[in-house]
């Protein structure tokens, strides 16, 4: 215990980084991952999962979703059979740093509220928790990737605008000859010049910054001590606006610069992250040139890859990726794949939240050696809420699929993800694919489910992302068909479940972990679109969606239709008047398909000229593989 103490002695007192060498307990880093595209991803958040130990049940309050519910480590590795059940091999898993506990009567239960960078929530556990957690996924296969912030620490301290020395929310104006401005000093809004100081006079230069001390709620200065330096901050305020910045707003360019397109993205890499997160200043400009701020990036990435050695992560899933600059990224994610490469983890994953549709901004954090791949949010808005949960026009799913061939990096990261064979997967290959998760209602809380456990569009809506190519990503409490609005509704308790595994939705995850499990095309296969349509009426193909994937090193060939109609059947050729064409498939003729999702559309003989006319059921999906291919359920 000598080497643990005089660790944590450095963190709080010295303000540097513990060596997880001197942490009793910690052993050598582990490689768990073959190929990241044989996993399937469950994000959990730990204050909901599971409640293994009342004893850091503080100040919860189960009446309301925005306070902690009592959640921790113990209660993932009290579950760990439920996640095996449902056929998991790698959960997310939510910040695990110390946060502000609660901020304006809302809690920090999620994690994004950074105090110290280097030591545990304690209404998660202790370290020790936090290893036996990991170590328990390992053993049971499962694979644990962290959730990590960089953009920007918890609301640790206020602008002191009229430097009285306290926290005050003023009133600035008079009404008359200039408007009347509400400001508080913990979340004033954006300004380009950083916020200034006030007094009656006037401006009075650059606001100064007063660090909060309130202990019991662990808001107080951040740890490391380094993070204490006032010059690691942007110091410019709330971004009220990211871009793109909205349409149809007056030109007047006031100090938010709202209707400014640069100004708005620079309100979207510098300003503080709404609720008064404090922005950190992860690049600086000399001589016009943007670069890397040296030493904020290099404390940020001792302290994270300081998590990798204490706990054996396998990969980071990084928040608020289009916030930071990208060269913060090209200096980070190297450096971290550096450090797992001298320590002997192989296969380390870093994967980014860019909330945005345009797949020009997400995909450009793939290259240059940023991130490995980001989650699939264009396809998010593009293809399943557009088309799939609103049947539109299958065509999208298509057009999605082109952006995602030239708008991500075709390029492998150096000691980046490899496959089984050693050779680099680029982010195309990498994207992860979701229905939702923490920052939008559920998929079901606007097309909910239709009871007796039917969930079609649901389950169509979960069969495509298990079987497109790229990583799924099930957010918990999906498959107990959990149907919550935004944050904090979309964050329900899941053992308040009694973790069901007997549901149909349940049920329905598990065969398609199976499914993707047993047939290589559908982890590792090329794509290529047999059938898409325009037509969303009651032409003879409205609806239809159909795509092979091919895996060249097993030979193994799938083939995916759905039909997303909800109003009729639907079949795989063209109306009479568009020449009834049917769909050419990349199966010989001849060769007889079964349905591994089911009887309906049943068993199909591929024709003598290649094609095939499958009619499809309303909202159904058929898996089509080579009868007596191995793996066939």
């Amino acid at each position: 215990m000598k080497t643990l103490a005089l660790s944590l002695l450095c963190a709080l007192a010295l303000g540097c980084t513990p060596d997880p060498s001197q942490i009793d307990g910690s052993g050598p880093l582990t490689s768990n991952v073959t190929d990241w595209r044989d996993e399937i991803v469950y994000q959990l958040l730990v204050d909901r999962f599971g409640d293994g130990d009342v004893n850091n049940d503080v100040n919860i309050n189960p009446s309301a979703l925005a306070r902690y519910q009592g959640g921790d480590w113990q209660g993932v590795i009290d579950h760990i059979d439920y996640l095996k059940a449902l056929g998991i091999t790698a959960v997310w898993v939510s910040p695990v740093v110390r946060n502000v506990d609660t901020d304006a009567n809302v809690d920090g239960y999620h994690g994004y509220w950074t105090q110290d960078f280097v030591h545990t929530n304690p209404h998660f556990g202790d370290l020790a928790t936090l290893r036996r957690m990991v170590n328990a996924l390992h053993a049971a296969g499962i694979k644990v990737i962290l959730d990590i912030v960089t953009n920007h620490i918890g609301q640790l301290f206020y602008y002191d605008i009229n430097n009285n020395g306290v926290p005050d929310d003023n009133v600035y104006g008079s009404g008359d000859q200039s408007p009347v401005t509400r400001v508080t000093e913990y979340d004033p809004d954006y300004d380009p010049n950083g916020i200034q100081g006030m007094t009656s006079l006037g401006g009075s230069g650059l606001a100064p910054i007063r660090w909060i001390y309130d202990p019991a709620i662990h808001r107080m200065p951040p740890v490391p001590e380094a993070f204490q330096n006032t010059d690691w901050y942007n110091r410019r305020g709330r971004a009220v606006h990211f871009d793109p910045y909205p349409a149809g707003c007056n030109y007047n360019n006031p100090p938010n610069c709202i209707c400014d397109a640069a100004c708005a993205r620079d309100q979207t890499l510098h300003g503080d992250f709404p609720g008064g997160l404090k922005d950190l200043k992860t690049a600086i400009t000399v001589n016009g040139q943007t670069m890397v701020n040296q030493p904020v990036a290099d404390a940020l990435i001792q302290a994270y890859t300081y998590w990798i050695g204490a706990a054996d992560f396998d990969a980071f899933r990084i928040d608020t990726l289009k916030h930071v600059e990208h060269e913060f990224w090209q200096y980070f994610c190297p450096a971290v794949r550096q450090y797992c490469k001298q320590n002997g983890k192989k296969n380390f994953f870093m994967f980014g939240e860019s909330f945005d549709g345009s797949d020009d901004l997400d995909g450009s954090y793939t290259m240059n050696q940023e991130v490995d791949s980001v989650f699939f949010f264009p396809q998010k808005f593009a293809v399943i809420d557009r088309v799939i949960k609103q049947g539109g026009p299958t065509t999208g799913i298509e057009q999605q699929w082109m952006a995602r061939q030239t708008k991500y990096s075709s390029m492998p990261n150096p000691d980046g993800p490899v496959d089984a064979n050693g050779n680099g997967l680029d982010a195309q290959q990498l994207l992860v694919n979701f229905l939702d998760n923490h920052d939008v209602p559920r998929f079901a809380f606007d097309k909910p489910c239709t009871g007796q456990g039917n969930c079609p569009a649901l389950w169509q809506a979960l069969a495509f992302i298990f079987t497109e190519a790229g990583i799924p990503c099930v957010y918990y409490g999906t498959e107990q068909e959990f149907a919550g609005g935004n944050d904090p509704e979309n964050r329900e308790r899941l053992w308040d479940t009694n973790y069901d595994v007997s549901g149909n939705t349940f049920l329905w995850v598990r065969r398609l972990t199976d499914l993707r499990k047993a047939h290589p095309a559908l982890r590792h296969g090329d794509t290529t679109v047999r059938w898409s349509t325009d037509r969303v009426a009651g032409e003879r193909d409205a609806g239809i969606f159909a795509f092979e994937r091919f895996d060249s090193a097993s030979g193994e060939r799938a083939l995916i239709v759905m039909n997303v109609n909800e109003a009729h059947p639907s079949t795989t050729q063209a109306p009479d008047a568009q020449g009834a064409a049917k769909m050419k498939v990349g199966f010989a003729p001849g060769t007889a398909l079964s349905n591994a999702l089911g009887d309906d559309p049943g068993d199909q003989i591929v024709a003598p000229d290649g094609t095939l006319a499958i009619t499809v059921p309303p909202r159904g999906t058929a898996v089509y593989i080579a009868a007596g291919t191995p793996g066939m359920m």
